[in-house]
């Protein structure tokens, strides 16, 4: 048995749209059989959102950028469905990706395992490492 609502919170979690009407139509062909390993019927139902518009310009969804009000920006869905721009970081301070210890200390003092929410700015300040091309192309593993 497929749980809908857990398809649709997925699709939905990555920015994404879905057509439930289709993806329950195609699941009933297939005798409620779901292949997770194919995901042919999903992707048929899936409408992605890479881009979409805030305060009359076109955005990129979840691709963190230097500048704004503060060092780094990135724009996100709410799950009201509403664009909105997270800012995040100190323009003051300098960020110390080479170092092994300061990373371990910045995920323990922040708690970068617990941040969930894609619409905080804790979020983004703890999963920036994986965003090399902010800083010259290199990505660390972990949180920080």
């Amino acid at each position: 048995m497929v749980d809908f609502e857990l398809v649709k919170e997925l699709v939905e979690s990555i920015g994404g749209t879905i057509d439930m009407d289709k993806l329950k139509q195609a699941v009933a062909l297939q005798n409620e059989t779901f292949d997770y390993n194919r995901f042919d019927m999903l992707k048929a139902s899936v409408g992605y959102m890479n881009e979409l518009e805030y305060q009359g310009k076109k955005v990129a969804l979840n691709k963190p950028k230097r500048g704004g009000s503060k060092k780094f920006y990135v724009y996100v869905k709410s799950k009201k469905g509403n664009v909105k721009k997270v800012s995040f970081g100190d323009t003051g301070l300098s960020v110390k990706f080479k170092k092994k210890g300061a990373r371990a200390s910045f995920a323990a003092r922040h708690k970068c395992a617990t941040k969930k929410d894609k619409t905080k700015a804790g979020y983004w300040a703890c999963r920036l490492n994986k965003y090399g091309h902010l800083f010259g192309g290199k990505t660390y593993p972990g949180f920080w």
